[in-house]
């Protein structure tokens, strides 16, 4: 569309079409780059819309970029000028990925309906605080506020693209009550669903997310949460131990030669936060530098090597999403097959520590078994989520996020 004219005619014309191609955009948890996911949505009828991908290709943050990111996620080292030129220069990464997705797929800018756009949260903050009120709006001069925090302009993207942008997906489902995540169930249910098999699908970025899809179930029968962490801590000792030189365990070859301490995955199995019962989201910001720190002494205390370090933070993070499981979804939903998704996935070493906590009769594998490739997944569900709100549809699941109701996701950009 290059005439986009107001807002108003914007939706009119989308929605008369039957065939939209919309490019997601994704920057998680793990502050590793940006995928984009460009992807062809057909209308079918009243029926639920399909969506087919048609490029995916993968940005990496730089070193510098990364470690401004990082900075702004702990309090004590953020810095409200770099806050603000990040919100802006991540924008014209953002605009890279898009010129790269679109040039790899030979398609003109011009038949790309719009982009979405997630940004990068530097914070989540699901659990109420108390926030002065004008007085007269609230009883003892206090509201109860939660927000959450993605960095990335949508007028800078629109600018550099010349696509309209939908972005701030996760604002609306906060005001309406719920944690603003996870969005992504929303994709997983159209995607994964089956009429014979109880299926999770299990997302392993920077925090671990479980999508919980029994057997037949319409939208209303899907729930989902955050597990806890996923590779976050994984990552920070691999990143502390080479200096940099290394960012991750590249299949998990590292923690496969050393032993998992029981002891140190019992201490912090007692995170309040997996007590804490579904819905419910968490973030770099409870799992982040200061948490890897108090890892690195236990794992220290108990004279465990780098290699058994690793082997422990990796059985961690199976541990957290296995017991997820057995707390809050086992008993209620019969579950066949469990699909992992995200970085996570490729990691054959956390797959196979996670297989071993499953259940007899419950099998692991991974969306590109399904034909879905483990990186594309999240800016897929972006897009779709896009595309609903320009349908006037809503996007949000509220069994999984905990609002008061369906809601209308994203602020469009012309």
């Amino acid at each position: 569309m290059s005439d986009h004219g107001d807002e108003t005619g914007f939706r009119s014309r989308y929605v008369s079409k039957s065939e939209h191609l919309l490019i997601g955009l994704m920057s998680g948890t793990s502050l590793d780059g940006v995928d984009a996911a460009l992807v062809r949505i057909i209308e079918e009828g009243g029926r639920k819309p399909s969506i087919e991908l048609l490029g995916h290709t993968y940005l990496p943050y730089s070193d510098e970029l990364r470690s401004l990111v990082e900075a702004l996620c702990s309090p004590a080292l953020a810095r409200i000028d770099d806050l603000t030129y990040v919100h802006y220069g991540l924008s014209e990464w953002y605009a890279l990925a898009v010129e790269r997705v679109i040039s790899a797929a030979g398609i003109a800018s011009s038949k790309v309906d719009a982009v979405s756009m997630h940004g990068q949260t530097v914070w989540h903050a699901p659990v109420p605080r108390d926030f002065p009120a004008p007085e007269g709006r609230a009883s003892e001069g206090r509201f109860k506020v939660k927000g959450t925090l993605q960095l990335g302009s949508a007028a800078v993207l629109r600018e550099r693209c010349g696509i309209p942008v939908v972005s701030d997906h996760r604002a609306r489902d906060m005001a309406a009550g719920g944690e603003g995540a996870p969005l992504a169930p929303y994709i997983d249910a159209l995607l994964f669903g089956s009429a014979s098999e109880g299926t999770i699908v299990q997302n392993i970025g920077g925090i671990g997310n479980a999508t919980v899809i029994p057997a037949g179930a319409a939208n209303e029968g899907v729930f989902a949460f955050d597990t806890g962490p996923g590779n976050m801590v994984m990552d920070a000792l691999v990143i502390a131990h080479t200096g940099n030189a290394q960012r991750y365990d590249d299949r998990g070859a590292i923690a496969a030669k050393g032993k998992p301490c029981p002891e140190v995955i019992s201490h912090f199995m007692t995170d309040s936060y997996f007590a804490q019962r579904p819905p419910k989201s968490t973030g770099r910001e409870v799992y982040g530098r200061s948490f890897v720190e108090a890892f690195g002494v236990q794992a220290a205390g108990h004279g465990l090597s780098f290699e058994d370090s690793l082997a422990t933070a990796t059985a961690f993070t199976a541990e957290s999403i296995a017991a997820a499981y057995r707390d809050f979804i086992f008993d209620s939903t019969p579950v066949s097959r469990v699909l992992v998704a995200g970085g996570g996935a490729m990691n054959p070493t956390l797959l196979s520590m996670l297989g071993e906590r499953m259940p007899r009769g419950v099998r692991v594998s991974t969306t590109a078994e399904c034909g879905v490739p483990d990186q594309a997944r999240e800016a897929m569900a972006f897009a779709l989520i896009a595309h609903e709100s320009l349908m006037g549809r809503p996007g949000n699941l509220p069994s999984v996020t905990g609002a008061s109701h369906p809601v209308i996701l994203g602020s469009i950009t012309l």
